[in-house]
């Protein structure tokens, strides 16, 4: 749980204390300091958050809500001051959460953050009236385990979703059944396609996949989450639903240590 000191820091020492903690991927105005201001992306993630967060924050006043993948806390943050009863944050990352605990400490929101990865969100114990899982699926090697996991263990109603897309905007319309030899659709712009990376993508080898417009609201979909709307192309704010037939999440065993 964050600890908020009771006397708070000086600019200096929070100038100090960012340059410390960093680099910082989240650009964050803590004292009027930004934590990274020559982010490539620009002021990120401020300037995605403003064509979609105003929709997200309209449902989040008195209600529970995880963060997956928080980094340095930026949608922790902007939740617990939309009105959030609870907080929690999760990250596999120890650099990106002292990032955030430190955060909220300067901002003086109590926000709980938990070193977890998402394939691990079951541990956590709870169902969450709202999941916020943005910007993080096309760093997973194994997406749609993920989107059983959260739907099997922490959603309880709302799941607001963001990811890289790349490939054609369109979403074609698909058949609920194929012949086998039919293979026309899978050339189509606006199927549903998940496109692998092997290497790396923008100097970053942990970007996996970058799904198509179409192949993220498909994923959706399977995972058992019901669109309601998209504010912004890259984001789909959907409700818990009951999961298609044979879907699920399934829990490879590790063997013997």
């Amino acid at each position: 749980m964050t600890t908020v000191e009771t006397a708070p820091r000086s600019r200096e020492e929070i100038a100090r204390r960012i340059a410390e903690l960093g680099p910082w991927f989240h650009n964050l105005e803590l004292a009027g300091i930004k934590t990274a201001p020559d982010h490539f992306l620009g002021d990120y993630p401020a300037i995605k958050a403003r064509t979609f967060w105003d929709d997200v924050a309209a449902r989040l006043p008195g209600r529970s809500v995880l963060d997956i993948g928080c980094n340095a806390g930026f949608y922790a943050i902007a939740a617990k001051r939309a009105g959030a009863s609870r907080v929690v944050g999760i990250d596999a990352d120890p650099d990106y959460l002292a990032q955030a605990r430190f955060a909220a400490e300067v901002c003086e929101l109590d926000i709980d953050y938990q070193q977890l990865s998402v394939y691990d969100v079951g541990a956590l114990g709870e169902r969450f009236d709202v999941v916020l899982f943005l910007g993080v699926l096309y760093h997973l090697r194994h997406p749609l385990l993920a989107l059983d996991l959260i739907h099997e263990h922490v959603a309880q109603d709302l799941l607001v979703y963001q990811s890289m897309q790349r490939g054609s905007p369109h979403v074609a319309e698909v058949a609920s059944d194929y012949d086998f030899w039919e293979a026309e659709h899978f050339e189509e712009p606006g199927y549903p396609k998940l496109h692998f990376i092997e290497h790396s993508y923008s100097g970053d080898p942990t970007n996996w996949w970058a799904p198509n417009r179409a192949c993220s609201k498909a994923m959706l979909r399977s995972a058992g989450f019901a669109i309601l709307a998209n504010p912004e192309e890259e984001v789909f704010i959907c409700q818990r639903v009951a999961a298609p037939e044979g879907a699920g999440a399934v829990y490879p065993s590790r063997g013997h240590e």
